[in-house]
């Protein structure tokens, strides 16, 4: 029993004999699994405000005429007055947009052209009403009062509104600024329940953000108008809007 590899050998055939009469020996494993899915949770507002840089002019004309083409020839002339009125004040041609173009009859009981109805009847066509609306991209937004009062000395009849609003960078920025807030904000909010409530907060495994506060234009609304004269000045201000960002941040705890 002295050489080793006699021993190794006893063993092995000792235990091979142990288990042909007892069985095979049991082996027990522990295994312990510890989960933690509680997760706590806290929002957090960031607002950042400034005065808009951007400001869209929407207005047009409407012209009456016997026939369509003199209804056309009317509105057209007009329009082309004002476009070339704003574009000398430096207004670009790509920032210069039809947003609409139509054209209606107008019914009556005068001789004019019948239109014939369902079930026989008529209605005459006395004239023709031919409406082009215009938007118009205006920046420095100093320039927007005097888009109106240009366009309205040269013919326009229509002033849908002046809308103040941010340009694609400034917003960018200021969404930026109101999400580091709102981050902020929320941690300092998710700290202070945690240390009132005793709850020891782990990492942030998540964050939900909400944008629900982009900027609402600032418009002067109006309907058909008598053209102005220059004697006549529009008075519109841009005012300050606010972008406002929410988010949610969720912490393990333990």
């Amino acid at each position: 029993m002295k050489n080793p590899i006699g021993i190794i050998i006893f063993f092995f055939l000792a235990l091979f004999i142990y288990t042909k009469l007892a069985g095979p020996i049991p082996f027990f494993i522990n295994s312990v699994q510890t989960t933690n899915s509680d997760l706590f949770s806290a929002s957090g507002e960031g607002k950042a405000t400034a005065v808009p840089d951007s400001a869209t002019v929407d207005l047009g004309v409407t012209a009456e005429g016997s026939t369509v083409s003199a209804a056309q020839n009317k509105a057209n002339e007009t329009a082309n007055k004002i476009i070339d009125s704003v574009k000398k004040l430096g207004i670009a041609d790509k920032d210069i947009k039809t947003t609409n173009y139509s054209v209606n009859p107008n019914y009556g009981s005068g001789v004019a052209e019948p239109l014939i109805l369902p079930g026989g009847g008529s209605q005459n066509i006395t004239s023709y009403t031919v409406t082009e609306n215009l938007e118009i991209n205006v920046k420095p937004i100093e320039n927007a009062n005097k888009v109106v009062d240009s366009a309205t000395q040269n013919g326009a009849n229509l002033v849908g509104g002046v809308n103040y609003t941010f340009s694609d960078e400034m917003e960018k920025s200021l969404e930026n600024q109101a999400r580091v807030d709102a981050v902020n904000n929320a941690k300092q909010k998710a700290q202070s329940l945690a240390n009132a409530s005793g709850i020891h907060l782990g990492g942030i495994i998540n964050v939900v953000e909400n944008s629900n506060g982009f900027p609402i234009p600032l418009g002067l609304q109006g309907a058909a108008l008598k053209t102005s004269d220059a004697s006549t000045a529009t008075n519109t201000t841009p005012g300050e809007n606010s972008v406002t960002i929410d988010v949610t941040i969720y912490y393990q705890t333990y």
